[in-house]
């Protein structure tokens, strides 16, 4: 395949990936090769975890942090870990390294939210909502408002999307100048506040312990270091290839996560664009909003 100036090799481009929808590999780099300019803002210079189903999403899959042998067009990055293991990350910075990467099964783009100009520092905060039970996408919708509502305060631009799986991201751009416990801090005092807002333990909860929740999860704990997320429009390894997919904040009452697959993406962005266009060219600090939080500011 012809990928700008690069010359990319798809094996098996008609090994079914997805039976129950009659979908190839072929199909699959072909999705992200039309979807490009939309996803590769969110991948360019982030470590890329690969997490490989060489057989499609009905087979085995294994994670692989480091980037086997690859061509001139894939850059990678050394990175050290607290426990001193090291490895080497592909990063994927244009659509002939995202087909490579796509070729090699990885169904899902999972990125760090720091980028290697500044590893330690990320340039994102995320709030995840995850319900703990089926059923619970209507607290989803109407506590991700809730999230927004408190961001706004901040002075903080949101920007949701559908996980692809059962819940929503919330990300919200910003400076990289804190490293990630100070990030984590900020966004569990948000969290809590959004939980204190909504007041209602069933629908909404900061809890940590699996066994004690009963409410959606607020989860603030994906602000750390090496976690990974499915990033915006990453197709997920589920039956229907559903996408994760950017929103617009006036469609979240009434959003269907089903509605977004890897089959409806290219016409929803002809139609309606890219909900997170432009999204990286404000990225203020948290510095001076950890008062309004009620927190110490970092030192």
């Amino acid at each position: 395949m012809q990928i700008g100036r690069h010359d990319v090799r798809i094996s098996n481009p008609d090994k079914l990936f997805f039976p129950d929808r009659g979908l190839t590999k072929g199909d699959l780099v072909a999705y992200y090769v039309d979807v490009a300019a939309c996803v590769l803002p969110h991948l360019r210079r982030r470590p890329f975890h690969m997490k490989r189903f060489p057989n499609g999403v009905q087979g085995e899959f294994f994670h692989q942090k480091r980037v086997p042998p690859h061509p001139d067009f894939v850059d990678d990055h050394f990175v050290r870990f607290p426990s001193g293991h090291t490895t080497v990350f592909a990063v994927v910075d244009n659509a002939a390294a995202l087909a490579w990467v796509i070729n090699l099964g990885c169904i899902e783009l999972h990125t760090w939210h720091s980028r290697v100009d500044d590893i330690e520092k990320p340039d994102y905060l995320l709030i995840d909502l995850d319900p703990t039970f089926d059923g619970q996408w209507p607290f989803v919708r109407e506590i991700a408002l809730v999230v927004k509502e408190v961001m706004d305060e901040l002075g903080l631009a949101s920007y949701p999307k559908t996980s692809g799986a059962t819940g929503l991201h919330i990300l919200a751009p910003i400076k990289p100048d804190l490293p990630f416990p100070e990030v984590r801090r900020f966004a569990k005092a948000l969290a809590e506040e959004v939980e204190r807002r909504v007041g209602d333990q069933e629908v909404a909860t900061t809890t940590w312990r699996v066994a004690d929740r009963r409410g959606v999860f607020v989860d603030f704990g994906q602000n750390a270091r090496d976690r990974t997320i499915a990033c915006a429009y990453s197709v997920r390894p589920t039956a229907d290839a559903r996408v994760s997919a950017p929103l617009d904040w006036a469609e979240v009452a009434d959003v269907d996560p089903a509605a977004f697959t890897l089959e409806t993406m290219r016409q929803r962005i002809a139609d309606v664009g890219d909900p997170m266009n432009g999204m990286w060219r404000r990225r203020p600090s948290l510095l001076s909003r950890f008062a309004q939080l009620g927190l110490e500011a970092p030192a």
